[in-house]
């Protein structure tokens, strides 16, 4: 399970490679290879893609995770006035991520996901390694509300290194915010206000959160941000 993890995540990428879509779905190489450099780390061996997690749920049957994850039912995603959620992701969203990227992966989708390396041709590294020392409060792009904090029991660029490899932000248990995060039982992270935040893929170090940063770059209501 641990070694799979990775390799479903690029097989799901691949095999969601031939749909067409826009903006964000279609990367620059070049910038994404450099940043990829930059933090040491190996490339995906994948193409641009729009649907990167979509095969996952054949994999992985349904379990419960092990504490502190705290497990969710279905009825947290059940239809609301914009998809699964309340409301639409906020217009302007952190780290110059795409709103209609995130509008559908946030609010009308269950299994589909930002492409692998998304998160690097943003902002975000930059501005991370700018904070370097400073822990890093990560806002759910629909309601503004805290999901995750990072990085926890590591450095910035052990976050920033292991994000890399996998081909997404990901999160250990002690960087989420329990109080706002739920996990359902096919492994597919959510926000208790229906926002579809990515999956879990447990490897050898237990519980890791692979999630879209397009799910988590809202600003925080009425506050200020960290970082």
């Amino acid at each position: 399970m641990p070694r799979h993890s990775h390799s479903l995540l690029l097989l799901a990428s691949t095999l969601g490679s031939s749909s067409s879509t826009a903006s964000a779905f279609t990367t620059s190489t070049s910038t994404s290879s450099i940043l990829r450099r930059s933090i040491l780390v190996t490339p995906p061996t994948t193409s641009s893609s729009s649907r990167s997690m979509s095969v996952l749920d054949a994999f992985f049957g349904k379990k419960d995770f092990a504490p502190p994850c705290v497990m969710g039912d279905e009825s947290i995603m059940s239809p609301k006035a914009h998809g699964t959620s309340a409301t639409p992701v906020q217009k302007d969203l952190r780290w110059k991520c795409d709103y209609d990227t995130a509008d559908r992966i946030c609010n009308f989708n269950r299994h589909y996901a930002e492409y692998a390396g998304y998160w690097l041709t943003t902002s975000f590294v930059e501005e991370a390694r700018s904070a370097a020392g400073k822990e890093i409060t990560f806002y759910d792009s629909n309601t503004g509300k805290p999901l995750f904090i990072a990085p926890k029991g590591r450095s910035m660029e052990e976050f920033l290194k292991e994000s890399g490899s996998h081909g997404w932000p990901s999160f250990r248990d002690e960087e989420v915010i329990w109080e706002n995060v739920r996990c359902l039982a096919d492994g597919e992270a959510v926000s208790v206000d229906g926002t579809h935040l990515g999956h879990n893929l447990p490897d050898g170090s237990g519980n890791r959160y692979c999630i879209n940063l397009v799910s988590v770059a809202g600003r925080p209501v009425g506050g200020e941000e960290d970082a």
